[in-house]
């Protein structure tokens, strides 16, 4: 579905990222990490369209990337709600800027807002919700776009243990009822053991080092402990180049 081929990304002539070949999967969760500053955060800009390449090309369905799309949705650690629009009002938002009927809108969002468990707080504001909840109103925001891929930049990172498993959980179950074709960024090695389809280990240079397959069920088993030493060799491999 996505093909990266030889992808060069950067700044100026300072390159984050040089000679990246990687395959997305229709459906999949693909879960990116690598040390800091490798480009993981500069590929996900990419692959939205707000970053072009400087080089190699980034293919969707055989088509080269050119621009931002609808189809393509950006999720951050910050969930950017807008701060005077309810829960409702935002969950609305991309609906709304699509030009969807007033009573469509209002019909996907509140469906979506059930789905992530907010019920009942459809009239709230951000300020009147915790961390989780308002990444529980991104995810439905986000979602409630239909859009075709997720590229969801550590979305989870700033929220305390126990909320951020209950947020891994809720992705799984959302997507395992709604597949959709997601790009996952996170530096915590659990998280993309639990969260993942595919595990992508990017190196310092921002090239694949290794690509991992997460076993399944998604829940702590005998086979998991060798899939993570995997990765961790892979990314102490690449602590010890440095």
């Amino acid at each position: 579905m996505i093909d990266l081929r030889g992808v060069r990304l950067g700044y100026g002539r300072t390159a984050v990222l040089s000679e990246l070949d990687l395959a997305v999967r229709e459906g999949e969760i693909l879960v990116v990490v690598g040390p800091s500053g490798c480009g993981k955060s500069t590929l996900l800009r990419a692959l939205a369209g707000l970053l072009p390449t400087s080089g190699g090309e980034i293919l969707l369905d055989g088509r080269p990337v050119r621009g931002t799309s609808a189809e393509r949705a950006l999720v951050f650690q910050d969930d950017g709600l807008l701060p005077w629009r309810t829960v409702l009002r935002n969950v609305e938002l991309p609906l709304a800027i699509r030009g969807a009927a007033k009573a469509e809108r209002r019909a996907r969002a509140v469906e979506w807002i059930e789905k992530v468990g907010l019920a009942g707080y459809e009239r709230r504001l951000p300020r009147e919700l915790s961390g989780g909840m308002r990444q529980r109103v991104q995810l439905a925001r986000t979602l409630a776009g239909t859009p075709r891929i997720v590229l969801a930049d550590e979305p989870f990172g700033a929220l305390d243990a126990q909320t951020r498993a209950s947020m891994q959980r809720l992705l799984v179950k959302v997507w395992q009822a709604h597949p959709t074709t997601v790009v996952f960024v996170t530096h915590d090695v659990d998280e993309a053991l639990y969260v993942g389809d595919r595990i992508a280990v990017l190196d310092r240079s921002g090239r694949v080092e290794r690509i991992v397959e997460s076993p399944f069920p998604r829940v702590a088993d005998a086979d998991t402990g060798s899939v993570k030493a995997e990765i961790l060799s892979a990314l102490g491999v690449m602590a010890e180049a440095a």
